[in-house]
């Protein structure tokens, strides 16, 4: 088989993942629409992707917000790391020489 025919055969797989929608609306709001170019595949497929986007975002921007909320333990400075690190060693010692 020649590359033209493997190319319709991929061709064919994209299409076999459409799906079809359907939606009622009223009369008068569907002509509306069909007349602005609304209901137009392109268009559709675009306000979608354009709303998906906008929940991802309105998402991402909740998980931070909650983020900011979690109390978080105050920062040691890196002189109290350094006790806290000798106090440990210190007391291993002891430790080991019971």
């Amino acid at each position: 088989m020649g590359n033209g025919a493997m190319g319709s055969g991929r061709s064919t797989l994209r299409r076999l993942k459409m799906v079809k929608v359907q939606i009622t609306l009223p009369n008068r709001l569907a002509a509306e629409a069909q007349r602005a170019g609304l209901l137009s595949a392109e268009r559709l497929k675009s306000w979608l992707r354009q709303e998906l986007q906008a929940t991802r975002t309105e998402k991402l921007f909740s998980a931070m917000d909650r983020m900011a909320a979690v109390s978080r333990p105050p920062v040691m400075s890196p002189e109290e790391v350094a006790r806290e690190v000798s106090a440990m060693r210190a007391k291993r010692r002891s430790k080991q020489a019971q």
